[in-house]
């Protein structure tokens, strides 16, 4: 969709970015939280280049994600990808699941079925929203963000970034991320 703005206007917008510091991992209640999480992806590496594939310039699917090493007793994973290089105010969520177990993996794909239980993304919908930067915008980090929970989340119906993070307060034993990048030149 965002491929369709001229690129004189993302060119006019480079420096309107969100911030890396609102994103979920570095706001207050989860800031302290130790970075104990180990998160990797078989289709990219921490701060390279996402494929097209997992862009809303391809097949617009999630990478594959697994992570390890949340402490004893954890009751569930949640997960948030969010871009704190949008031209918005606060970072565009693209995900949002929650009840993940406390070690495991995603498929490519995984997030958009039934299989994932999720929140609501930037555009209101459950689905992954695939990565689509404004041409001539610059590259954009895209943040998959792992916090182990030391007891299930609270949640009814599809709940948005505002209610899962409020849900989700003294809750945070660990987390971790991987960041992949995206350009549309």
């Amino acid at each position: 969709m965002l491929e369709k703005i001229p690129r004189v206007i993302g060119d006019m917008l480079r420096y309107a970015r969100a911030g890396e510091m609102k994103i979920a991992y570095f706001l207050d209640p989860f800031d302290d939280a130790p970075e104990s999480l180990t998160v990797s992806s078989a289709d990219f590496q921490d701060g390279g280049r996402l494929q097209a594939t997992f862009t809303a310039d391809g097949e617009g699917k999630s990478p594959s994600l697994s992570w390890s090493g949340a402490p004893a007793g954890t009751a569930e994973v949640v997960l948030i990808v969010e871009d704190p290089d949008a031209p918005t105010p606060d970072p565009l969520v693209h995900a949002i699941a929650w009840s993940l177990p406390a070690e495991g993996s995603l498929e490519a794909g995984a997030i958009s079925t039934d299989e994932v239980q999720t929140g609501k993304n930037a555009y209101l919908r459950t689905d992954y929203l695939p990565p689509d930067p404004p041409t001539g915008h610059g590259p954009h980090r895209y943040e998959f963000q792992f916090f182990a929970l030391s007891e299930p989340l609270a949640l009814t119906g599809t709940p948005g970034r505002k209610a899962v993070l409020k849900a989700m307060e003294g809750k945070v034993t660990a987390k971790g991320r991987i960041t992949g990048i995206y350009e549309r030149a």
